[in-house]
């Protein structure tokens, strides 16, 4: 039997101070988000064989891609580029030599979902290598590794949370500086809090995709032209992080709601296209139905949006929003990141 390595990385909710870890605003201003990483993960397995190629397959989509293994690097084409990212990497900074293998992957939630889907399942992949090459990376060294795969050898737009979130796991309070400066401070909530969290929020699949790219940009280029509206917007959403921690700490949990309302009012300013009419019109049918505040998550544009519901208004809620023809996602917290073993 082939040896098989294998890894699972969390994805995350973002539930306060989206954005603000996206350059250049996090180089000039500082940026602060808080994150907590939920039972849906990115899966990644790589077996090694002796077919003489090196086989990439996504199986959540069914699309696999070969080639001779001799050849060195994967070519970079439109297809399973974040698979071949990190393994053109891994194979130029770590050289290995093996007569075959296959990398195969799965992710719990959509591309563009807004759950950090992407960037966790570099995290994943990345994962697998270490467990194969027993490579001495800490935490911060593979959530960075993960981050300049994806934004400097890919090119793909978008901020720092995501990588660090999958790989430390947990509820985290994170703060983003110049030089790409990132320091990830764990909280300590209690249970109790966590469980009634988990109750009250309800994350809601739309049942749309979105470009994360093209809001991202419009973001960044906001920032460099000194865009006021945007600036302040990302400014009150750095606050709004702090206002999260500090409720989610002392268990003020029915001040979420409000704080969550605040920062949509904010985000909605950052850049077009982060809301559209049908999230409009979700938001407010959650709210009318007893939600005291909700988001988008991720960008923006589309993908989940979650709903702070207190006391047991999550089912008239939920029963509010199966008229948009979406789906509930059941979740719990995880308190754990990257995840790897190797198959015996």
């Amino acid at each position: 039997m082939n040896k098989v390595y294998r890894s699972k990385a969390p994805l995350r909710i973002g539930l306060a101070g989206g954005g603000t870890d996206v350059s250049p605003y996090s180089d000039l201003y500082g940026g602060s988000i808080l994150n907590a990483t939920i039972s849906l993960f990115a899966h990644a397995s790589i077996e090694v064989n002796n077919s003489g190629m090196v086989s990439f397959y996504a199986a959540d989509y069914d699309v696999q891609e070969n080639y001779p293994i001799a050849n060195g690097l994967a070519p970079i084409t439109d297809q399973l580029n974040l698979l071949k990212g990190v393994y053109n990497r891994i194979k130029k900074d770590y050289p290995f030599e093996v007569d075959g293998l296959k990398i195969t992957t799965c992710v719990d939630a959509p591309a563009g979902s807004g759950l950090g889907t992407s960037s966790t399942l570099v995290v994943a992949v990345i994962g697998a290598f270490v467990e194969m090459l027993k490579l001495p990376l800490g935490e911060y060294d593979i959530a960075k590794y993960a981050y300049d795969i994806e934004r400097k050898d890919l090119g793909y737009a978008g901020g720092k949370q995501d990588q660090y979130a999958a790989t430390f796991g947990g509820v985290n309070y994170m703060e983003f500086y110049h030089d790409e400066k990132t320091i990830v401070n764990p909280l300590r909530i209690k249970r109790s809090y966590l469980h009634e969290l988990e109750n009250n929020i309800v994350l809601f699949y739309t049942s749309t995709s979105r470009e994360s790219a093209a809001i991202i940009k419009e973001q960044v280029k906001n920032v460099e032209a000194k865009d006021k509206g945007s600036i302040d917007a990302m400014h009150h959403l750095k606050e709004q992080a702090v206002m999260m921690k500090e409720a989610l700490l002392k268990g003020e949990l029915d001040n979420l709601g409000l704080i969550l309302d605040y920062g949509f009012e904010q985000k909605r300013k950052m850049a077009q296209n982060i809301s559209n009419d049908l999230i409009e019109k979700i938001y407010k049918s959650a709210k009318d139905a007893g939600a005291s505040g909700g988001k988008i998550s991720g960008a923006g544009g589309g993908g989940f949006m979650l709903f702070y519901c207190p006391g047991d208004a999550r089912y008239s809620v939920i029963k509010a929003l199966e008229t948009y023809g979406g789906k509930v996602m059941k979740f719990q917290f995880v308190d754990y990141g990257l995840t790897t073993w190797t198959a015996k």
